[in-house]
């Protein structure tokens, strides 16, 4: 055949093979926040008002944030400046919402809601989309997050700050735009400025960076914003560090098993080989966050006492991606996802009693609603009130009705009018004088507490030993509340339990 022979020839276009178009992250992402979110909110909601209880610290913050702002700011002068900020914004939540004890409540609930997400989500940049998914639901269950999340303080709002500040560190490393760098530098600072000892997780942010071989201008780049942080908080650190006498009761590490238990718990986890997305490895960022900020108070205890394992909460931010990463880890390995389910549901009953646990009164160190009541069931109108040490007449001051009648025998001045916690006290002198004017006197003493060898208290103990004898003492969680009579008063004539059955015989619940 010749070549005019030929039919036309056809030009073939071969056309590149479509890439497949990998999934949007935005199912995925959704997921995270919201399952992490919703679990901590029905964890929160469930057992919330703890019986109708509220123990000492969950008091302060109750009786703080219904005084005016100007009031806790000449109060925050004297003590408890470290709190100053929590109590302002309770403040304007009361003002909003009402001061009731679920309003003292919700707030943590929410807060600890966001960094759950939080954790779900630097898990997912981390680690994948299974383990931000697992990271998040475990966060919420961990003891200490289901504890602190139905408390009246800052902790929660503390932990769900560090959380959102990591993310921003993680953002902000590829990106480098300053604008990131600044969010991640406020929410930081905010952190420190509603509880100084956040300032430590800058610190296991900065170990995270270096061991993670970032380029110079990250590691420049975090410095710049880590010096702004400092700076913003030195003032509140130097005010507050004349007010040492606020952590006195520490006489020893507060809960430290349960940091030690973790920490062990964390540093098995990172030894296996977790999925690794991006410049930072889980590992880097979770292990520093959980160990080096406890490890730290812990050094500084030698010196002086300050681990309470509430300080360093955020912690948990670390177990959550380390066990969250782990358990994908261990998902992908099983090719039966039998053992998995069996290890979960093992896990979750486990957890059953604890969290029942943590809902009851007894799950804090008092509780000053029982107090109050029994300290108002107790006096009758015309009883002397006595606190054994006068700094816990912060134990009955949630509800004025409670010692209404009664008359507080070395007050001088109350802790509104005077800008304190508990009110001034008379000079020994005077407190004594007062105490032989009434037949008989009320005492509260909080449980396991000694009371300080100062004039005022030496003079209460002593006028009691010397002039009464106890009628009764009743205990409650936390306290325990002793009528005391005079020695020249045969039978208390005033009172509820004057008439009771066996009331001579010195009655104990």
């Amino acid at each position: 055949m010749s070549v005019a022979q030929r039919g036309p020839a056809v030009a073939t276009t071969v056309s590149p093979p479509v890439p497949a178009r990998r999934p949007s992250p935005g199912p995925a992402k959704a997921v995270v926040v919201i399952a992490p979110l919703s679990l901590t909110i029905a964890l929160g909601l469930w057992g919330i008002r703890r019986q109708n209880t509220m123990w000492g610290d969950e008091s302060v913050t109750y009786q703080l944030a219904h005084r005016d702002l100007s009031q806790i700011w000449l109060t925050a002068r004297h003590v408890d400046l470290v709190h100053a900020l929590y109590y302002a914004v309770m403040h304007e939540i009361f003002g909003l919402f009402g001061g009731g004890l679920l309003t003292l409540r919700l707030p943590s609930v929410l807060a600890m809601s966001v960094a759950a997400s939080g954790v779900g989500l630097l898990a997912l940049r981390l680690a994948g989309p299974r383990a931000g998914l697992l990271a998040g639901l475990v966060f919420p269950l961990l003891p200490q997050v289901q504890k602190y999340a139905q408390e009246g303080r800052s902790y929660a709002m503390v932990c769900a700050l560090v959380t959102w500040a990591t993310y921003a560190l993680l953002v902000s490393v590829p990106h480098r735009a300053r604008w990131r760098w600044a969010v991640y530098g406020s929410t930081m600072l905010l952190a420190c400025l509603l509880h100084e000892f956040a300032v430590l997780a800058l610190v296991a942010h900065g170990v995270t960076l270096v061991v993670s071989r970032l380029p110079r201008p990250v590691l420049r780049a975090w410095s710049v914003a880590a010096a702004g942080i400092v700076a913003g908080l030195l003032p509140l650190a130097i005010r507050s560090a004349a007010q040492s006498e606020q952590v006195s009761w520490i006489g020893g590490p507060v809960r430290l098993q349960y940091f030690l238990v973790v920490a062990v718990m964390g540093v098995a986890c990172a030894r296996a080989p977790l999925a690794v997305r991006g410049p930072v490895r889980l590992s880097a960022l979770a292990v520093p966050i959980l160990v080096l900020p406890g490890l730290l108070l812990l050094i500084t205890s030698l010196v002086k006492p300050l681990f309470v394992d509430r300080y360093v909460l955020y912690s948990n931010i670390g177990i959550a991606l380390l066990l969250g990463a782990w358990m994908d880890y261990f998902h992908r390995r099983q090719r039966s996802s039998r053992t998995a389910w069996i290890a979960a549901v093992a896990v979750l009953a486990a957890l059953v009693q604890p969290s029942l646990s943590l809902r009851t009164p007894q799950s804090r160190s008092n509780d000053t609603i029982a107090i109050g009541a029994a300290v108002r069931e107790e006096g009758g109108p015309g009883d002397g009130l006595l606190y054994l040490p006068g700094r816990h007449r912060t134990l009955t001051a949630a509800n004025p009705e409670d010692t209404r009648f009664l008359t507080d025998l070395a007050l001088a001045q109350d802790p509104v009018s005077s800008n304190t916690l508990a009110g001034t006290e008379l000079p020994a002198r005077d407190i004594a004088a007062r105490m032989l004017e009434f037949d008989r006197i009320v005492a509260v003493r909080a449980g396991g507490v000694n009371a300080p060898t100062n004039a005022q208290e030496e003079a209460k103990t002593s006028t009691l030993r010397r002039y009464f004898h106890e009628y009764g003492t009743t205990h409650v969680h936390g306290a325990r509340i002793t009528v005391y009579v005079r020695d020249d008063v045969p039978s208390p004539q005033t009172g509820p339990r004057a008439n009771s059955p066996g009331a001579s015989g010195g009655v104990t619940r």
